[in-house]
């Protein structure tokens, strides 16, 4: 069995699928990935040799559409990816597609014929009677007088049809395809996949959805902590971790106002510099700035770990026992801020911008001893075989769905 598999975002997008292709490839399939051509990304997938086929520009330089005709903007260059895509899908038995690969990868998949899923990391971006859409642009909002999450819903599909229709069909008229009048149900189709664990991202089933939960898809990380982390971690007690992952666009002060608000609670600190690169604020022996690292083997070693909210991110802590205060800077990281908070793990600032005092207040749950308790109580609970049931129910769809399955 040949599987490809697509997509276009953040690590939070990428290093999912690469624990799905390690699984894929364990079960005996060929296994190839359509991903963006970011360094970071190509370092990953060659440190567990999966063949990487570049696609799009880096996703490091790309800006989330705060505007229609942004948004309209994203979708043509998102659908032109088809050609690129299509090439990598010649011989291939069937595609997956996760992030912002949809609009290319599904033509492609029908333009072929091979059998297609969709993969999401959330549910938040799910149309469930249970919950309210989340708003597709900065600032959107809603009709104040409609709270039917049915009626709510329909408004967010005619959102996607307005924002993506015509650049969407303007693309698959020029490769023979028919125009698609429903973009919401050609991106996530009427049977998409949910790779969120259980305690964490749960889905609450409804007849409207058929909807397969995996659990998370999680690459096991056995590398070793640098002997320098290893040495400020062994130095003293557990530090505060504090990182954006691949968000660009955090306040400027947010490294300030992070060290400062950890430190007034005694705490040392370890910052990830991430996408915006953050750094020391000072020469103070009691911070640590790291890059790319094991984030699986440091968190078990922190007191806490504060962060954006990313669904991996909020995953790795979660595993690990590490209590959380999430910061969420778009997308689904408000309702990861939300899980942390229900669970009783952490704390979900309000807001993107956090101040001194703001931050200070969260940890003051975060550091609590009864968080503590609470997020090593929830850590039994996380599933670790999403990746591997994924692959087997992959498999098995292709093999029934595919017209001549190759070996």
């Amino acid at each position: 069995m040949r599987v490809l598999l697509s997509t276009y975002g953040s690590r939070g997008d990428v290093e999912p699928l690469v624990g799905l292709a390690v699984q894929l490839r364990a079960l005996g399939a060929d296994v190839r990935m359509c991903a963006p051509p970011d360094e970071d990304f190509a370092q990953l997938l060659a440190r567990v040799d999966v063949e990487l086929v570049p696609v799009g520009p880096p996703m490091g330089t790309m800006a989330r559409p705060s505007t229609k005709s942004a948004a309209s903007r994203r979708a043509a260059e998102l659908a032109a990816q088809f050609d690129t895509i299509a090439a990598a899908a010649e011989g291939y038995d069937g595609l997956l597609a996760t992030g912002l690969a949809h609009f290319a990868s599904r033509s492609v998949a029908e333009k072929l014929g091979i059998p297609y899923l969709y993969a999401t990391f959330c549910p938040f971006i799910l149309r469930s009677p249970h919950q309210a859409p989340p708003a597709l642009l900065p600032g959107q909002s809603f009709p104040p007088d409609v709270t039917d999450n049915r009626v709510l819903w329909d408004l967010t599909a005619q959102t996607f049809n307005a924002l993506h229709g015509d650049a969407l069909n303007a693309h698959r008229a020029t490769v023979g395809l028919p125009p698609v009048d429903d973009v919401y149900g050609f991106i996530f189709t009427d049977r998409p996949w949910l790779a969120s664990d259980p305690t964490l991202g749960p889905w609450q089933e409804h007849p409207e959805l058929d909807v397969v939960h995996t659990g998370a898809w999680i690459l096991p990380d056995e590398r070793p902590l640098a002997d320098d982390l290893l040495a400020f971690l062994d130095a003293g007690e557990p530090p505060v971790f504090v990182g954006y992952g691949s968000m660009r666009g955090v306040s400027a002060d947010i490294a300030r106002v992070s060290v400062e608000a950890i430190r007034a609670h005694g705490r040392r600190v370890v910052v990830g510099r991430g996408w915006a690169d953050l750094g020391l604020i000072d020469n103070g022996a009691d911070c640590f700035a790291v890059g790319e690292t094991n984030h699986q083997a440091l968190f078990g070693r922190v007191a806490a770990v504060v962060h954006h909210g990313g669904a991996g991110t909020t995953t790795t802590a979660a595993r690990a026992g590490a209590p959380q205060v999430v910061v969420p800077q778009a997308g689904d990281q408000p309702y990861w801020a939300g899980r942390v908070a229900d669970l009783g793990i952490g704390a979900g600032h309000d807001g993107p911008t956090p101040t001194t005092e703001s931050l200070s207040t969260a940890l003051n749950t975060a550091l609590a001893l009864e968080t503590r308790a609470r997020a090593r109580a929830v850590a039994s609970a996380i599933r670790t075989d999403g990746a591997a049931v994924a692959a087997r129910l992959l498999l098995d769809a292709f093999s029934r769905e595919s017209p001549s399955p190759s070996a």
